[in-house]
This record gives structure tokens, C-alpha cells and sequence, in this order.
């Protein structure tokens, strides 16, 4: 069963993609850290681009200007996407965030943190908005 959530962004849908790309994540995600075997290029989003982080294997499935979708999985325990979807919205942007999780352990439970998203995202924008000033 999909978990989505939709988060506000202030930014617009082309700029806010960048978010939430591999190292664009970087700028407001606590501990991500991605890895990728085949060296760091750009953002990280480029279709077929693989990273890791931790355990868990992730291939760039698909980018176009407002969406982005990743195959992600975890050996032994999960499997799924994970796809951000941008509209425009009220001067900003709102990037509707679906996981797609399979379960491979049958104890295991997944549910995503998404609703730290939006404040994570807030205070670095704020931030980055601060150092240029």
C-alpha cells in the first residue's frame, strides 16, 4: 500500500526539484549521506544513476521538470519507489511524495518520516537565504 504526503515548498516546481535530488537532499536531510560507486555527477538524478545510502541500494529510474522516481532496496528487508511529484501552488510549489514499499521480512514495517520534510526543507531554504544575504 503507497504512503504519500504532500509538502509546501516556497519555491518554484523546476527550482524545488533539486531538493529532492541525491545531493540535493544533502542540503536539508540530517545524515544523508549519499555514495555513488560510479563517481558523483551533477545532482545525482541523471536516469540509470546508482547511489547508496547505507544499506539501501537506489537506481534513478526516471526525471522529467516536475517529477522524479527511484527504485530503492534494501537487501533483506524492503523493496519499492519512491516518486516526488511537483505543481505549482500558491507562489511555491507542492511536491507530493509517494513511497511504494514491499516488505521482503515479513516483521518489518516501513513508514517514512515525511512529515519532517517540510520544516527540514524551510530551515535550509531559510538558511541558504541568510548566507547570500
Amino acid at each position: 500500500m503507497p504512503v504519500a504526503h504532500r509538502i509546501f515548498v516556497p519555491l518554484a516546481p523546476e527550482q524545488a526539484l533539486q531538493l529532492f535530488t541525491p545531493v540535493g537532499e544533502r542540503e536539508w536531510a540530517p545524515h544523508w549521506a549519499p555514495v555513488f560507486p560510479a563517481g558523483e555527477h551533477g545532482d545525482g538524478a541523471a536516469p540509470g544513476t546508482v547511489f547508496l545510502t547505507g544499506d539501501t541500494h537506489w537506481v534513478v529510474v526516471d526525471r522529467a521538470a516536475d517529477r522524479i522516481r527511484y527504485a530503492r532496496v534494501t537487501p533483506g528487508v524492503r523493496a519499492g519507489t519512491v516518486e516526488v511529484r511537483l505543481a505549482p501552488h500558491q507562489g511555491g510549489a507542492i511536491a507530493e511524495v509517494t513511497y511504494e514499499m514491499t516488505a521482503i521480512a515479513l516483521d518489518d514495517e516501513f513508514e517514512p518520516a515525511l512529515h519532517d520534510w517540510e520544516p527540514a526543507i524551510a530551515a535550509a531554504l531559510a538558511a541558504r537565504q541568510e548566507s547570500r544575504a
